[in-house]
């Protein structure tokens, strides 16, 4: 029985459109682990990773697909977004334009 679903799979036109998106965006991912991130030492970077062999950075290494050895930009993940946002609304409490746009809404966000 679980033989006759998978066969179904690429029958199934809506599920096929889905995996085959699932497929491109792995392939995206696995293209922008090898783009690095500006201004790192490759040297020094590897140094670091052989020294940490071993340990649960090297797990983390691994989950993230060898993304956090070559520190590539898709390593980044969300955190630059989420630190900008932190920063911009402490900066909202101090720059008082800044708070005049927040209050204007998502057209004061824009700007």
């Amino acid at each position: 029985m679980a033989n006759g679903g998978f066969q179904n799979i690429f029958k199934i036109p809506e599920l096929r459109r889905r995996i085959f998106y699932t497929f491109a965006l792995l392939l995206v991912y696995r293209i922008g682990v090898h783009v690095p991130t500006p201004g790192i030492d490759s040297v020094a970077l590897a140094e670091f990773f052989t020294r940490t062999k071993g340990t649960l950075l090297d797990v983390f290494n691994m989950f993230s697909g060898g993304a956090l050895e070559r520190l590539s930009v898709f390593a980044l993940g969300i955190m630059p977004y989420i630190s900008a946002s932190i920063i911009l609304q402490l900066l909202t409490v101090v720059i008082p334009h800044l708070e005049q746009l927040s209050k204007e809404g998502e057209q004061g966000r824009k700007k």
